[in-house]
């Protein structure tokens, strides 16, 4: 519809093609009309002027004398005046002109088209853009001794239909058949193309359909099958980050990442599709639809970024709640130990036991607090070696690292970064023992964090895939749920302006201090 205009576009367009070809009809008929009056009536006069000319005796005589032809223009000059024709030409039977109002045609031949003239029969007819009539002049001999032609130019179109007499009821009887089944035939067409619907039903769907869209809390967005725009309510432009004049224009135009361009042309088929938008993680559901003159889809869209979040505030709590009961249990065996101790009255054991535990952790904390000026990261470099220890994965700080202060939006998105990177490195040595190294360092306004591990790292082919769809061998277990991580990593990072990228077993983000 959109391309063939408007409803009333189309309606004044087929209503001015029923009134145009109506006028050409009427203006046909009456020029077929008013050539045929014209032929009639003027055919008639013009052979009365020129058989008043053939029967003068002058211009008898003067035809039968050579000598005498000087005398033949006044002649035909008169009747011209009189009869009011175009145009009296007297030629000899050789068809040589005589006399003529156009001096060049005097000694010409005349055109005579399909006359009979010269058989000695006179002929009404059209010759060129002149109604002709032409009468022989008859000698005493009985014998053709010349030629009178008279003519009258014929009307041109326009002037034939506004002279036409027609015939008016017959002109408005055609005009009507052809009106009044014009509009039928619209009437149909129109009627077809609203699906029999009056245009107060039409406008109270229009008002319904809108109130709808605007009125639901879940984002919709209509797409045609070349991929453009077509509907979208207040509440998918809020969730997508759309213009105004969203509507016509290709999905292409509005910088989707290709995650999104997959869920919005079907590309990436299912239910419950995740994407991420500037911030927003979305859950998206497409559904193609047919019918009409073409196949489009409709895209429903649900803000899941609070759940998101709340989910990773729980996981952050199951993390310390598994961090302290991993702290917990190294307590109470340690605990154990020293009461064993004490009963057997190694009491230089005891204290050496103690010394060893009391070394090993402010070792491991005064590394960090070393290298790492920001609380938070600090912090959360000492739970996750706790929670690393409880699955005898050995976590350490590469010894060049080094992360000066930094403000608390950094901060924040640096906990975000790290916490997801440690925590994917912990699954891949899962099972396995194996380590984790950490270097984080702070260079031209840059923080550079960098995690690898002895795992068997991520396939090439794999390396830009794992951050589009937040790739996780646990994706299939949990109904795609897991595998945010990375992904929130990657938008974390490309907020900023930075980058972060993956090298088999090495995960290297950048993200500079002010955001670009």
């Amino acid at each position: 519809m959109a391309g063939r205009g408007s409803l009333a576009r189309q309606l004044l367009g087929w209503q001015v093609v029923v009134v145009v070809t109506l006028l050409a009809a009427v203006a046909v008929f009456s020029a077929v009309q008013a050539r045929s009056a014209f032929q009639t009536t003027e055919g008639r006069r013009m052979l009365s002027v020129a058989e008043d000319v053939a029967a003068t005796p002058g211009v008898r005589a003067a035809l039968a004398d050579p000598l005498r032809y000087h005398q033949l223009p006044p002649f035909a000059e008169s009747a011209r005046s009189l009869s009011g024709a175009d145009g009296v030409l007297i030629a000899l039977p050789a068809l040589r002109v005589l006399t003529s109002p156009d001096p060049s045609q005097v000694g010409g031949q005349l055109p005579v088209g399909g006359s009979t003239v010269q058989s000695g029969r006179s002929w009404v007819g059209e010759v060129g853009a002149h109604l002709v009539a032409h009468v022989p002049v008859i000698g005493d001999d009985g014998a053709v001794i010349g030629i009178v032609a008279a003519e009258v130019d014929r009307p041109s179109f326009v002037a034939g239909v506004v002279h036409s007499p027609g015939e008016a009821l017959l002109i408005l009887g055609v005009a009507t058949v052809l009106g009044v089944g014009g509009s039928l035939l619209v009437a149909r067409r129109v009627k077809r193309q609203t699906l029999g619907l009056e245009p107060t039903e039409i406008a109270g769907l229009v008002e319904h359909r809108e109130a709808m869209l605007h009125g639901i809390k879940e984002g919709v967005v209509g797409l045609d099958p070349q991929g453009r725009v077509t509907l979208v309510n207040d509440h998918a432009k809020t969730l997508l980050s759309l213009p105004d004049d969203a509507v016509g224009r290709p999905v292409t135009d509005f910088e989707f990442n290709d995650r999104a361009l997959d869920v919005l042309s079907g590309r990436a088929e299912g239910a419950d599709q995740i994407v991420l938008r500037r911030g927003r993680v979305l859950i998206m559901n497409r559904m193609p639809i047919s019918g009409g003159d073409g196949v489009g889809s409709v895209v429903t869209l649900r803000d899941r970024t609070e759940i998101v979040a709340l989910r990773h505030e729980l996981d952050a709590n199951r993390a310390t709640t598994d961090t302290l009961r991993a702290q917990a249990h190294e307590f109470s065996n340690r605990l154990h130990t020293i009461a064993g101790l004490i009963e057997l009255g190694e009491y230089d054991e005891v204290r050496r036991f103690v010394d060893r535990v009391s070394h090993t952790r402010s070792a491991w904390q005064s590394e960090v607090s070393s290298h790492v000026a920001d609380p938070a990261v600090a912090a959360l470099l000492v739970a996750k070696s706790s929670l690393a220890a409880e699955q005898a994965v050995g976590l350490r700080l590469e010894p060049s690292s080094r992360l000066g202060a930094v403000d608390e939006h950094l901060s924040a998105d640096l906990v975000t970064v790290l916490g997801n990177l440690v925590d994917n490195a912990l699954d891949s040595v899962r099972g396995g023992g194996g380590w984790i190294e950490v270097a984080l360092t702070h260079e031209n306004g840059v923080v550079q964090v960098v995690v690898r591990d002895s795992g068997p790292g991520v396939a090439p082919d794999l390396a830009s895939e794992v951050f589009r769809h937040g790739f996780t061998t646990k994706a299939a277990e949990e109904g795609g749920q897991r595998g945010l991580g990375l992904a929130l990593t990657r938008q974390t990072c490309l907020s900023r302006g930075g980058t972060v990228e993956v090298d088999g077993a090495v995960f290297t983000a950048r993200m500079p201090e002010v955001p670009v």
